[in-house]
Order: structure tokens, then C-alpha cells, then sequence
């Protein structure tokens, strides 16, 4: 089988062309276009200069209090969107629980290192929350309270967001032991290490008592 035959096979398999459509889709920067489309900033020359709710918020802010709370909302929704619209569509054509954590990774990978933004993204916590909540309700719905509890003690995003994930992680071991289906935690991990690794700045302020409250 030479490479051509191989190239070949891989468009036109369905799965595969679904996981790019996947990565695709997960990194549409909603955050950065309804900023620009409706409060006139670019998120990317902006605040953090992440493409998140909450740069939204923060940004859009300074023009329009009550236009950045709407467009914080509505950033988190879509990004939340993009994840559970993809797994939806997985479960459609069919695809095993495997496959549907693949196309998770891949949305939230697709939203962290966008292919429209030179690869560059956002934090990947709203549609990383649309994958787990379809694929790991109970655990996700945990996680969820433990985010807002502590958002509204805390008032640190970036603390509130790693805090949910780690009440996610510890909700799955507790709960089920490992994943359902698959008896791994690697797809939860993977996902898990992509945020953490976007959060990395955010530690570094935090470690330096530099990190901005969100109020």
C-alpha cells in the first residue's frame, strides 16, 4: 500500500473526515466575533487577548457594561454549542463512545488552538463543559456548582474554571471508577491537560498575585 492509497483511505473515511470537520468547527472564535460584529474591539489585541467569555466580558466592559454581560453569556453558550452540536451529530452517524471523546478532543482542541487565529485560542473551559455535560452529565453538573460557588467567592475565572476541573476529575473517579465505556481515563485527561496547559499564564499571575478579578 503506498502513501497515495493511505491519503486516500483517510478521506474518505468517515470518521476521519468528521474529526476534522470537528477541530474545524471547535475552533470558531465566537468569543472574538460577536466582540468585534457588535462592541467594535478585537479580543486579540485586547485584555488577555483570549478569545473566552470572559475577556468578552472584560474587554466589552469598558464600552457597554450591560452589551458585555450579554455577549459573556452568549460567547459561553455557542462555545458550549460547539461541543455538544458535534457529539450530537457523532451519535448520529452512529459513532462508538470512543470515537465521540475523539471528537471532543478535538472540538476543545480546536477551540484552544484555533486554525482561523494562527492557532491560537482560548482556554477551552465552555466547550470543553459542552463535551463532558453530553458525554458526563452527573459529573459535569458537579463540576458546575463548584464553579459557580467559587466564581462568586473567588471572583478569579481562571481559578473557579480549574477548581470545576478538578471537581470534575475527582467526580469521575468517585462516581464510576473510570470512564464509562471505555475503562480509561485518557480522553478525560487529555482534555483536562489542554486547559491546564492554556490556564498556565493564569497560574503564573495567580503565583504573582497578578491574576484580574472578575466583577
Amino acid at each position: 500500500m503506498t502513501m497515495l492509497d493511505i491519503l486516500a483511505g483517510l478521506i474518505t473515511n468517515k470518521n476521519f473526515i468528521f474529526y476534522l470537520i470537528s477541530f474545524f468547527v471547535g475552533g470558531i472564535p465566537f468569543g472574538l466575533i460577536l466582540a468585534k460584529k457588535f462592541a467594535g474591539v478585537d479580543l486579540k489585541n485586547s485584555g488577555s487577548q483570549s478569545i473566552g467569555a470572559t475577556n468578552v466580558l472584560r474587554v466589552v466592559k469598558e464600552k457597554d457594561p450591560a452589551l458585555a454581560k450579554k455577549l459573556a453569556i452568549i460567547t459561553v453558550a455557542l462555545d458550549a454549542f460547539k461541543g455538544i452540536f458535534l457529539l450530537l451529530i457523532g451519535t448520529l452517524l452512529g459513532f462508538d463512545i470512543s470515537a465521540l471523546w475523539l471528537v471532543g478532543i478535538l472540538a476543545v482542541a480546536g477551540h484552544c488552538f484555533s486554525p482561523y487565529l494562527k492557532f491560537e485560542g482560548g482556554k477551552g473551559v465552555a466547550t470543553g463543559a459542552g463535551v463532558v455535560l453530553f458525554l458526563l452529565p452527573v459529573e459535569t453538573l458537579i463540576a458546575a456548582i463548584v464553579w459557580f460557588v467559587s466564581g462568586k467567592v473567588l471572583k478569579i475565572s481562571s481559578v473557579a474554571s480549574l477548581l470545576a476541573l478538578l471537581a470534575l476529575i475527582i467526580s469521575v473517579i468517585c462516581i464510576h471508577k473510570t470512564i464509562p465505556g471505555i475503562n480509561s481515563f485518557t480522553p478525560l485527561v487529555i482534555i483536562a491537560f489542554i486547559i491546564f496547559y492554556k490556564h498556565i499564564p493564569n497560574i503564573i499571575r495567580l503565583i504573582k498575585k497578578e491574576e484580574s478579578k472578575v466583577v
